[in-house]
């Protein structure tokens, strides 16, 4: 299949405030993934503003960052919401949490990062652990980029997700 005639995946990421890990998420895999998806990000419990070390990661990327806003996952339930391909939580608290129904049964994972705003100490101390949580996104994302979805079964792409959070980072 030429690159012209692969499916674009929407792909949500979800956290509990939206602040940090899901917004990084959705802007590295929009920059990263060369076309081939529509990553959105969200959360249960919105914190209504993206944080600023996050905003200064995804800057780095060139990614555009008019458009990140923090909402809420209801967004992503409504009946004109984008169907989504994928769910893949990135807090172990959204993981946990009842998530709406989802129309279309994406495939989901779990892939927990640690939670870049609760960082203390200095500004440099803070950015330090943006960076770190940034570079593990990456890392993941990429290898989830990198995956042949169009020659692989939905329970492939299922065991393949999960194993990429289960990935030491």
């Amino acid at each position: 299949m030429s690159t012209s005639q692969q499916k674009t995946y929407n792909v949500l990421f979800l956290c509990t405030g939206n602040s940090a890990r899901s917004i990084m998420a959705e802007a590295l895999l929009n920059t990263m993934g060369k076309g081939r998806f529509n990553a959105y990000s969200a959360g249960s419990h919105p914190a209504g503003a993206v944080n600023p070390l996050a905003l200064e990661q995804i800057h780095a990327t060139g990614y555009p960052l008019n458009d990140l806003r923090s909402k809420s996952w209801d967004e992503f339930a409504a009946p004109d919401a984008p169907k989504m391909d994928f769910i893949i939580t990135v807090c172990d608290n959204a993981a946990g949490e009842v998530c709406p129904i989802w129309p279309g049964q994406p495939i989901s994972a779990h892939w927990g990062f640690e939670d870049p705003a609760t960082a203390t100490g200095t500004d440099e101390q803070k950015r330090a652990v943006f960076s770190k949580v940034a570079r593990q996104i990456m890392t993941r994302v990429n290898i989830f980029a990198s995956l042949p979805f169009h020659t692989l079964e939905k329970t492939s792409i299922k065991r393949e997700m999960d194993a990429i959070g289960a990935t030491p980072v």
